[in-house]
């Protein structure tokens, strides 16, 4: 029975690890992806965050301003709320090698990674949020997907101490 048990297990876990995503899947779709070029001028955003559960918790706009002077950028979002709230965050984004980039925002904790392979980039970074008024620091694995060379669609998953309490969908169109 435990050995049984044991191959079961194993055959799930193996199942898991195949279906995950990997960025090399990407690599030769287009359009080729490159932040300086997507995100350079007047953009906007829709999206939604959703709980654990897959409930909608609130849904916003974003108003993006993007600019590059050679592999260094500023993106300028203000976020607009369902509640009527806003939030103001400026990144500032290196290229640091062909296919990478770096960014840093107020409420980034140390450093955001993001490789690009195709048209999509995967980042990684700690994202420190307000929860009930309390601050609530979230590990997100985020995947930008460009669609094509005007809009790109998000998909966040965010994470507290390796358990998934939620995920952020957003679509990005140029103006």
């Amino acid at each position: 029975m435990k050995k049984r048990i044991a191959a079961t297990l194993a055959l799930v876990m193996f199942t898991l690890v195949g279906c995950s995503t990997s960025l090399d899947t990407y690599r030769d779709a287009e359009p080729q992806l490159k932040l300086e070029e997507f995100f350079d001028g007047e953009l906007v955003a829709y999206g939604m965050v959703q709980d654990y559960s897959g409930e909608v918790i609130q849904r916003f706009r974003v108003e993006l301003t993007g600019s590059w002077e050679g592999n260094e950028g500023v993106l300028d979002e203000t976020f607009y709320y369902a509640d009527g709230s806003e939030q103001k965050r400026i990144w500032y984004l290196t290229k640091s090698a062909p296919d990478q980039y770096e960014g840093r925002a107020s409420d980034v904790e140390g450093v955001a990674y993001g490789k690009v392979a195709g048209n999509v980039l995967n980042w990684s970074y700690v994202l420190n949020i307000e929860l009930d008024g309390e601050p609530f620091a979230v590990k997100l694995d985020d995947w930008l997907y460009l669609v094509d060379e005007n809009n790109m669609i998000n998909r966040t998953q965010m994470y507290k101490y390796g358990v998934n309490v939620g995920e952020i969908t957003l679509y990005i169109g140029k103006k």
